[in-house]
């Protein structure tokens, strides 16, 4: 919100040096996520899940579409979603009629087939947003019910953000520091880079 408590609708209207303080912000939330997700999907998979370094690609390649198609007036890093790792999971634990004889290796492209028909599902709602207005689609999900559902979504997560952070073995100390470490530096990006 700008000084008039409206939305920002174009960033190139708040100036260079707050548009690289939002974007440096955005990239250091988005890029723990998307080297966490690949880690975790390899683990379902038994390591033969998602490569960190076609997902850091991919992340940016998609970035830089992103970029080219708002005309650089959102300062956004795209990354990895966890939205999907219930689905990777459901797929990997799958040992019943095709998937019986399956290795894991074999398993993986059925649950990145459920990405891309997510992926297609929201190239429609977008297209569903284009044509009816964004006020319209605001009047149905406004911020006081989309908020509420973001962070009962964020609370029900914590429990296992807290067990993959006390997982056992040598790391297990630095796992608490450096989750600790990047809660402050995600606060402190975010303090101060407030208009």
């Amino acid at each position: 919100m700008n000084e008039r408590n409206e939305a920002i609708r174009d960033v190139s209207k708040i100036g260079l040096p707050k548009t690289l303080l939002l974007g440096l912000q955005h990239m250091f939330a988005m890029f723990g996520a998307t080297i966490l997700v690949p880690i975790l999907v390899n683990n379902y998979f038994e390591g033969e899940g998602l490569s960190i370094q076609v997902t850091l690609f991919c992340a940016g390649l998609g970035t830089l579409f992103f970029h080219c198609c708002t005309k650089l007036k959102v300062p956004a890093f795209l990354g990895s979603s966890f939205a999907f790792l219930g689905g990777f999971y459901t797929v990997s634990q799958l040992d019943t009629g095709i998937f019986a004889d399956m290795t894991m290796g074999e398993k993986l492209p059925y649950a990145c087939g459920g990405i891309v028909v997510a992926g297609l599902l929201y190239l429609v709602l977008a297209l569903i947003v284009k044509i009816a207005g964004v006020k319209r689609v605001m009047y149905f999900l406004p911020p006081i019910v989309t908020g509420p559902i973001i962070i009962c979504i964020g609370l029900s997560l914590a429990p296992s953000a807290i067990s993959n952070a006390s997982s056992t073995g040598f790391w297990r100390s630095q796992h608490w520091q450096w989750s600790l470490s990047l809660i402050s530096g995600v606060r402190e990006c975010s303090r101060s880079s407030r208009f």
